[in-house]
Parts: structure tokens; sequence; C-alpha cells
């Protein structure tokens, strides 16, 4: 069954936004919804408009699409592979996303830490339901370097810590740490854009760490766990939104435009 969207149609304009909902209808097998089409729309046009779409290299919504095929359409990049399949129609929700279960199920983005510069790199997830821990990863990959795992990039938390922690070319030894926010929900993120330092954020506020970058080796990217000697470390039970890889962006401007994306998809998701 083939969908074809055109411009005007369903409130969209935006080429690049008609090419990834015609690409989820089609995976989808049925149109979606004039609110989620144009709530999609709209993201796109305002993340080009903050100057941060060409950074986005590598990411998925994973809400709004009727099916879990359709939320595994790439909004940008190549798209991620549901390892050994274990993600089901039952992990997904339209409104929230995709949840995992802490042990098995997670993506591998298939965008290697070596595909953006050593000094431009972003990652960010969008998380509806913080995972429980006692410790997880919500998206991430590392060197295949004994401890402190330098260089890494990756976004996780400790319970037992209590606190969230970023690393971005860095290492385990050198992490962002923001205590008290491991349970946090919403965007969550981290930039770098210099040699000397990255910056975090969470619950909408930065956050900066100096810390020396070092060269990214090629490891690819997973999401609802982070990479660690070829296979997952750490997977989280919890539910993610979105994702997004690429260079270094204005965080605060990204959170902005998916927090606006998921509250229109709960209001036009009946």
């Amino acid at each position: 069954m083939t969908l074809i969207v055109k411009p005007g149609f369903n409130g969209m304009t935006d080429a690049d936004a008609i090419a990834y909902v015609n690409a989820v209808e089609a995976a989808d097998g049925q149109l979606l919804e004039f609110g989620v089409g144009k709530a999609i729309n709209d993201f796109v046009v305002g993340c080009k408009l903050d100057n941060t779409w060409s950074a986005i290299k590598a990411s998925c919504i994973l809400a709004g699409a009727r099916t879990l095929a359709g939320a595994l359409v790439p909004l940008a990049g190549t798209a991620p592979t549901n390892v050994g399949g274990l993600f089901v129609a039952g992990d997904y929700n339209r409104k929230t996303g995709l949840v995992g279960n802490g042990s098995t199920k997670y993506l591998n983005s298939n965008r290697p830490l070596n595909a953006d510069p050593q000094n431009s790199h972003h990652l960010a997830v969008f998380v509806q339901v913080a995972g429980t821990g006692p410790g997880s990863n919500y998206a991430g990959a590392s060197g295949a370097g004994a401890a402190p795992w330098n260089p890494e990039t990756s976004i996780g938390f400790f319970t037992s810590g209590p606190f969230l922690y970023f690393n971005n070319r860095s290492g385990d030894a050198t992490a962002l740490v923001v205590y008290n926010q491991q349970a946090a929900s919403g965007f969550i993120g981290t930039t770098r854009s210099i040699s000397s330092s990255f910056s975090g954020r969470v619950a909408g506020s930065n956050y900066s760490q100096s810390t020396a970058s070092s060269t990214p080796p090629a490891t690819n990217l997973f999401v609802f766990a982070r990479q660690r000697l070829g296979g997952p470390e750490s997977p989280t039970n919890g539910r993610l939104a979105f994702y997004s890889i690429g260079e270094s962006l204005d965080l605060a401007l990204l959170d902005a435009r998916i927090t606006t994306l998921i509250n229109a998809f709960a209001a036009a998701i009946p």
C-alpha cells in the first residue's frame, strides 16, 4: 500500500517532514491524524529556524506513528536495528513511546561515535518514564579499552548514587554528574562544541564539565543501553519517545522543540 502526502495536505509544507511522514505512513499502512502530521511538520520547520536541523544526523521519533515499524522509521540518518527483534508491538505506545525491559531490549542506532567531528557532537533522548535502575543507560557507546573506558558518549543514571551522568568524548572518570536527577523525565542531552569542555541538560537546566576531548572510536551508539566491548551495558527499563545523535547543537532549543512535539502528539492522538 503506497500512501503519498503532498505539500499542503495534513498541514504539511516542509519537504523533509513530508518525506518522513510518507515513510512512516508506508510502514504503518495508513495515514496519520492531521494533528500528528502537522506537529511533525512544525517540529522540522522549527528545528530549521533554530539552525539545529542540520546537526541531527541519526534520529527517531519513537512516538506518533501508529505502529512500532513506523516508530523505527528514521527522522534522519540510518534506521536503527531492533536487536534480536526483541522490541514488540506491546512495548510501543503512540503517545508515550517505546519501553525497555532493563535486560535484553535495545536499539543499535547504526551511528558510529566517530561519524561526527571530535569536538562537535551531541546525544539526546526524551524520557517519558524514567528507568528504575539501580543503574542504567539511556544511550551511548564507549571505546574498547580498559577502565575508565575512555572515550565515550553516554547518558545514564545511578539510583544508588543518586545521580544522572553524562559523557561526551570523555570517560567514566571525567563524567558530568548531576545529583538528584536520576528519576528525571523529559529532554536529557549532552553536547560538545569545543575541545576543553562539554555540556549536559536535564530538567530544563544546563550544566558544564571541563574535560578535554579524546579521539572517538568507530563504535556504534546504542539506545536503551550503552555499548561497551561490543555488547549492551546496563540496559534501561525506561520509556523513550525520541533520540538524536549528531553534531553539536543548542540543547535548550532542541528541548523546546521536542517537548512541544510530544505534547502535540498527546493532544492529537485519541
